[in-house]
């Protein structure tokens, strides 16, 4: 097999792990070529495991992007979520939630994490990647484990059901239908609004029926005699969702995170930035 039919067969697994280490697709894709370029000039018969191999590089040049990351992040206007990764299926390995936890968590700790947890390396071959002793990796997974636990729904939703409440939630959410809309919602439910400073969102993430409720009422009130388009229900970074096409000819994403029967958490994704790569799905 040839150096590129080689690298194109591990491409989508070493994209995943990109992606899941970054949030950023057009990251993600830039750290996978630079994969390819170390990887084609590369002594292919010096390496045993190509998986691992890459893997190993793609983990390294995602630990020193992401030091560059968080200082874009912390000038971000508004919440930050990753951008919207839209798939038939459920994914059920990371999720929206999850990979915002994956956020607050060291470089390392996401990477033992994700690597372990998520693609069943083992602690003595991410030790090779991370520069560290197995049993340091080992706590790094530990201590990521405990954080992202909580973010897992404690009663998971049947495909079908979870793409009929989103196509629900979005009836109610654009006809202004504020006590329909409320009964679906948790208690404890809070709103993401990604507009990057780009396209109007909520500047912090709102949290309570109460709260929230009202920002849907008061977004049904401006957008009177203006209307979205649903062009699909599907799975938007593993979590029930849609995509419309707003009044102003952009597109927007939707994820809900259903638990118990209720929408605990609404992700929106409105930055242009990150829905581009969308446009290209939807032909």
């Amino acid at each position: 097999m040839s150096n590129a039919a080689a690298f194109d067969a591990l491409r989508p697994v070493l994209l995943r792990l990109a992606y899941r280490m970054l949030g950023s697709l057009a990251d993600a894709e830039d750290v996978v070529q630079e994969a390819w370029l170390r990887w084609s000039a590369e002594d292919r018969a010096a390496v045993r495991m190509p998986e691992a191999f890459l893997r190993r590089i793609v983990t390294r040049l995602c630990l020193d992007l992401l030091k560059s990351a968080r200082v874009r992040r912390a000038g971000y206007f508004g919440p930050w979520l990753p951008d919207p990764l839209v798939e038939p299926e459920m994914a059920e390995d990371v999720t929206l939630p999850l990979l915002l936890a994956l956020e607050r968590l060291s470089p390392l700790e996401r990477a033992a994490f994700l690597l372990h947890d998520v693609f069943d390396e083992s602690f003595e071959t991410i030790a090779e990647s991370l520069g560290r002793a197995p049993a340091a990796c080992r706590q790094l997974a530990a201590r990521a484990r405990t954080h992202v636990r909580a973010e897992r729904p404690r009663f998971p939703i049947e495909r079908g059901h979870g793409l009929a409440i989103a196509e629900a939630f979005f009836a109610a959410s654009r006809e202004g239908d504020i006590a329909r809309l409320g009964a679906m919602l948790a208690a404890d439910v809070t709103l993401h609004s990604d507009g990057g400073g780009k396209r109007p969102a909520a500047g912090r993430v709102m949290r309570g029926l109460g709260e929230v409720t009202r920002s849907f009422a008061a977004i049904a009130r401006l957008m009177r005699g203006r209307s979205s388009t649903l062009l699909r229900t599907a799975y938007v970074n593993g979590l029930p969702g849609f995509i419309t096409r707003e009044p102003d000819g952009l597109l927007q994403t939707t994820a809900l995170l259903i638990d118990d029967g209720r929408i605990r958490a609404v992700y929106v994704m409105r930055n242009p930035d990150k829905l581009r790569h969308l446009e290209a799905v939807l032909h």
